[in-house]
């Protein structure tokens, strides 16, 4: 998806670090409550040490709707969760993005048009009442809104096995997007198994499929990925446990299923974050995700040795937009009432998209579950 940033004033181009700093620091003083940062783990440190809070992106949004008070929520993250943002917040108040380029190559791996069409496309061999379309928090607004108008659901990672037992009590058969690895690991450990499943392929006539294979799938499958955990592979698993026989393998159930079938642990951000702090002293952890936020959590937990289990690392190259100098220029436009970046979502799709995310919410009524795989017991149940 094509998105514009101008560039930079050289001002902030050419600025130190430290010029920065007390930029950032003063426009923040000045704003005072009427200002809430927003980081996501993977952002830089230079961004993070800003945040008034972090998480992931469906929790930062909620977080902004319980702070009606504050006029401007800057999103340090990528497009799709700002709409979130803009989506939960009232209209009082405006959402920023540092930087417009700042997207997710995963989420613009399926649109609108793209998925309006396969739907149509499966209407045609299958009845679409008994499909459920169900989009991962990483997607488009629009896309949050075709769900909530078509009887389907949000999903986080954490919550995703809860919404898809859901969904088979709503009908036969599942649309994910836009992440196939997370629909197939979470389909694995719901019992479902490869025949079961389907990748649809935008890019073909019928998603590359035969309308036999469109009716005996159970799970269509969205080609899409994300581009930093696709990158891990069994060969690094492998890897880690000849150099580190006791180390923890914890990987993102967007890694593909290869991956996951041989960690130790697999579940959402949030879940890796417990499950190093869960970790016992002295442990040596792998982690597949994102490069800032396994070095954060290196650097916040000094008693136990933590890893990328990409030893060639994997930064997320659309979070790392944003950076000091983009916090710099949006606060201190700011300061002078100039909002600059905001992101904003149109009100029809804005009522449709919280249909489907307050439907979530009722489904999981706030207590997903995330289950620890045993291998020694159970070689299907991932944690989601």
């Amino acid at each position: 998806m094509l998105r514009l940033q101008t560039p930079l004033p050289e001002r902030y181009r050419d600025a130190s670090p430290e010029a920065l700093d007390e930029m950032i620091g003063a426009a923040k003083a000045t704003l005072g409550e009427r200002l809430f940062i927003l980081g996501h783990h993977y952002q830089r440190d230079e961004v993070m040490k800003w945040a008034d809070a972090r998480g992931d992106s469906y929790r930062l949004s909620v977080l902004a709707q319980e702070r009606p008070d504050a006029e401007y929520i800057v999103f340090c993250g990528v497009h799709f969760m700002a709409e979130s943002a803009d989506v939960l917040t009232g209209d009082h108040q405006a959402v920023v993005l540092p930087d417009l380029n700042a997207g997710c190559s995963m989420a613009d791996m399926a649109d609108l048009d793209e998925v309006t069409e396969a739907w149509e496309s499966l209407g045609d061999v299958i009845d679409t009442g008994e499909l459920i379309p169900i989009t991962y928090m990483n997607s488009s607004a629009a896309l949050k809104a075709f769900v909530g108008q078509h009887g389907g659901a949000v999903c986080t990672s954490t919550n995703a096995r809860e919404i898809l037992d859901w969904a088979f009590t709503q009908g036969r058969k599942v649309l994910f997007f836009p992440d196939q690895h997370l629909g197939r690991n979470t389909g694995i450990a719901m019992g479902y198994t490869h025949d079961d499943m389907r990748v649809w392929n935008p890019r073909f006539e019928l998603g590359g499929l035969t309308p036999e294979e469109v009716q005996a799938s159970t799970f269509l499958l969205w080609k899409g990925h994300c581009s930093v955990h696709q990158r891990f592979s069994p060969a690094h698993v492998d890897a880690f446990r000849a150099q580190h026989p006791d180390g923890i393998v914890i990987a993102h159930p967007e890694c593909s299923h290869e991956v996951c079938s041989v960690a130790d642990q697999v579940g959402s951000t949030d879940f890796i974050i417990k499950a190093v702090a869960a970790a016992p002293a002295g442990s040596t952890i792998a982690i597949a995700t994102e490069i800032h936020l396994v070095n954060r959590l290196r650097d916040e937990t000094p008693d136990k040795t933590i890893i990328s289990l990409d030893p060639l690392i994997c930064p997320c190259s659309t979070m790392f937009r944003i950076d000091g100098p983009h916090l710099a220029w949006v606060l201190e436009n700011l300061v002078e009432g100039r909002v600059i970046n905001q992101i904003t979502v149109d009100p029809e799709t804005t009522e449709w998209a919280k249909v489907a995310l307050q439907r979530m919410l009722d489904i999981t009524q706030g207590n997903p579950v995330e289950a620890v795989r045993d291998p020694a017991t159970d070689s299907r149940a991932l944690p989601v």
